[in-house]
């Protein structure tokens, strides 16, 4: 089964990219041999794959979090576009995450059992 997670807003302003993270945390946890999980980062929520984030002690740290679903098997991609409206296009990512296309998006939304929006 794949589940794909489309996020759309920015990685501190609301708590929509952490529960985000957190849901498909624990799904790998729970059900990590049968599930293939997919994150999109569209608009605001490209931000959330920027580098370096430092966060106050005992905090979430959305930078950790996504490396965590990237270390399990997920994958995780950014819109290009919205990368090139922000500015950002020319910034390193967090390792494993990849600059992406509204087609791939497409691909996956095709693909997938499940999707997710936040």
């Amino acid at each position: 089964m794949k589940i794909l997670f489309i996020l759309n807003d920015a990685p501190y302003g609301t708590e929509k990219a952490y529960n985000a993270l957190r849901m498909a945390m624990a799904i790998q946890k729970e059900h990590a041999d049968n599930l293939d999980i997919c994150m999109f980062l569209l608009a605001d929520a490209v931000t959330c794959a920027l580098p370096n984030q430092v966060t106050p002690q005992g905090f979430y740290n959305i930078e950790r979090m996504l490396r965590s679903v990237i270390h399990k098997g997920g994958q995780v991609k950014a819109c290009g576009t919205c990368m090139d409206a922000r500015g950002l296009k020319d910034l390193a990512l967090v390792e494993g995450v990849e600059f992406s296309t509204m087609l791939q998006l497409i691909a996956w939304t095709v693909e997938s059992d499940k999707v997710l929006t936040f």
